[in-house]
């Protein structure tokens, strides 16, 4: 592909580095005479030192050929202005990088339309969602987000105590769009019909609405009439890492406490914020964590912009006994090694913005007809734009003869997506994700691909 990038700080040189491993043609423009020499030694790609707002420099960086357009400075002006101008300019798909808080307002005003812009996203939120992931399933083996979040999939392990075993799966009532893609029975992989039943130790592939899904998951995992108990959750760091983490979790059943040392932030924090108790306090005080009983919460999180300090406060937490312990870390390597040995110290996971970013963009990132997500047990769960003139065109889901093996999982149209139904109509243009055994990719791919 033919990728520009504009701005080499931490999250555009992370993207420059991990896409020039892949033989992509990279262009990257940075105006900071220091940044673009450091990058240019390390990279074998274009590295262009000029500013990305410029129409000259984007028509030299090649823009008018461009398959993928990431403007990813920290500035929201230069990248909305740039981005506006390059989709102008011919680039096929452009993405953005904003601030949480403008994203936060575009329920007011559609940024998308107005700019010409494909995707739109902030580091931060999306580090949020990865943290925010495992307080809302503290058991799931794994929870994954498609079509730009709005549809996610989790892997339970199907409980003795469930009420829902034994039952053929027409029988259980399920949310709207909310559905099993596979189960897993010892070493069989069954992509399930109607009349398949659901059996204790099944490890079971759920897919749909992420509020709805949440529900269904517990309901396989626990006692019939049980109920699902008040999280407790402590988050260090009130800066927009925190306030985005807060806002995502604002609503569930969930006992949060902020700390943060800045008075005028509380201040910010408690009048944005509902249900949620901030506390001028600083965490890495082993005094304040015991005054404020942060030994009996289930979920520890460090979100401050200082790496040392969220690992160090996950270790005293950890100590004072805190159940789980999850951290912000901004170099991605030491997340990596984090991730491997972070356990050993109470750190059950740790988050880099700059990876959680590289693993949300990548998947604009492909010259094949599909985009490979992830492979499950049961085959691999893919995404592919539909075409004019396709089979699939135009055409309802029912009316379309999908292959053995296949499920659809989320239906992506402009901005709205959702998990298939029989009646919902397909469109040139929309996106597609399957999960699809390997004898039935091919199949699938010839419906919605020309």
């Amino acid at each position: 592909m033919n990728i520009i990038i504009v701005g080499a700080g931490e999250i555009g040189r992370h993207m420059a580095l991990s896409l020039s491993r892949e033989q992509h043609a990279i262009v990257v423009l940075e105006r900071d005479e220091r940044v673009a020499g450091e990058l240019d030694s390390q990279i074998d790609a274009r590295v262009m030192n000029a500013d990305g707002a410029s129409i000259n420099n984007l028509l030299e960086a090649g823009v008018a050929e461009c398959d993928l357009f990431l403007a990813l400075t920290s500035d929201n002006n230069i990248n909305l202005v740039s981005s506006s101008m390059a989709k102008a300019l011919g680039a096929a798909q452009v993405i953005c990088r904003v601030h949480p808080g403008l994203q936060r307002e575009e329920f007011l005003f559609d940024l998308r339309s107005h700019f010409g812009i494909d995707y739109i996203f902030s580091s931060e939120r999306l580090a949020a969602i990865e943290l925010a992931k495992f307080v809302r399933n503290p058991h799931s083996i794994f929870v994954e987000e498609i079509a730009r979040g709005h549809i996610e999939l989790q892997q339970v392990k199907v409980s003795r105590e469930s009420s829902l075993t034994l039952k053929p799966l027409h029988e259980i009532h399920f949310p709207p769009r909310v559905r099993i893609a596979a189960i897993l029975r010892g070493e069989k992989s069954i992509i399930p019909g109607a009349d398949d039943v659901l059996e204790p130790g099944d490890v079971v592939t759920l897919f749909g609405d992420p509020n709805r899904l949440h529900e269904v998951a517990w309901r396989l995992q626990e006692k019939e009439g049980t109920k699902e108990p008040e999280t407790n959750v402590v988050i260090f760091g009130g800066g927009e890492y925190g306030f985005s983490l807060a806002q995502t979790m604002e609503s569930w059943n969930s006992r949060i406490r902020i700390f943060e040392a800045n008075p005028d932030r509380c201040e910010h924090l408690t009048d944005s914020l509902a249900n949620i108790t901030v506390l001028n306090a600083d965490a890495t005080s082993l005094a304040e964590l015991k005054e404020e009983n942060v030994g009996k919460a289930d979920f520890f999180i460090a979100v401050t912009e200082v790496d040392e300090d969220n690992v160090m406060t996950c270790i005293q937490a950890h100590s004072l006994g805190a159940k789980n312990c999850l951290t912000l870390i901004h170099r991605a390597d030491y997340a990596d090694a984090m991730t491997g040995f972070g356990e050993r110290m109470g750190v059950r996971a740790a988050i880099s913005p700059r990876e959680a970013t590289r693993r949300d963009l990548m998947r604009f990132v492909t010259s094949d007809k599909f985009h490979l997500l992830r492979r499950l047990h049961a085959g691999e769960l893919i995404e592919a734009a539909v075409t004019e003139g396709s089979t699939a065109d135009g055409k309802k889901v029912m009316d379309v003869k999908w292959p053995e093996n296949c499920v659809l999982m989320a239906l992506l149209h402009g901005l709205r997506a959702v998990a298939p139904a029989a009646d919902d109509e397909i469109a040139a243009g929309d996106h597609l994700y399957a999960l699809v055994a390997p004898k039935a990719k091919k199949a699938f791919l010839k419906l919605v691909t020309k």
